[in-house]
C-alpha cells in the first residue's frame, strides 16, 4: 500500500484517488472492502511522517533553487548571512558554556 498511484476502476475508465471510494458499487462486500482499503490508505498517508517530510523538503529545495536562478547574488548573501548567524550562535553558546 505504498504506491501513490490512483486505483483504477474495473467498470469505468476513470481513476479515483487511493483515499476515495468510487460510487456505484452494488455488492455490499465489495463496497466494504473498498471502504476499508480507502480508510487504510488514508491512515497510511496521514501517518507516514517520513514521506510527508520528504515531500515538504523537496518542495523547499525546489523553491530555493528557483530563488537562486532568479537572483543568484541575493541567494549568496542569504547563505553567507545564515552561516554567520549560525557561527555567532555557536560561538555564543561555547562562550557561555566555558564561563
Amino acid at each position: 500500500m505504498s504506491s501513490d498511484a490512483p486505483v483504477p476502476l474495473s467498470k469505468n475508465s476513470v481513476a479515483v484517488p487511493r483515499t476515495a471510494v468510487p460510487l456505484g458499487i452494488g455488492d455490499p462486500v465489495e463496497q466494504a472492502r473498498t471502504e476499508l482499503k480507502a480508510a487504510l490508505a488514508a491512515i497510511e498517508q496521514k501517518a507516514n511522517v517520513p514521506r510527508r517530510v520528504e515531500r515538504a523538503l523537496d518542495e523547499r529545495i525546489e523553491q530555493a533553487r528557483a530563488f537562486h536562478r532568479r537572483n543568484p547574488a541575493l541567494a549568496a548573501v542569504v547563505v553567507i548571512a545564515g552561516a554567520a548567524a549560525i557561527g555567532a550562535a555557536v560561538w555564543g553558546f561555547v562562550r557561555l558554556y566555558t564561563r
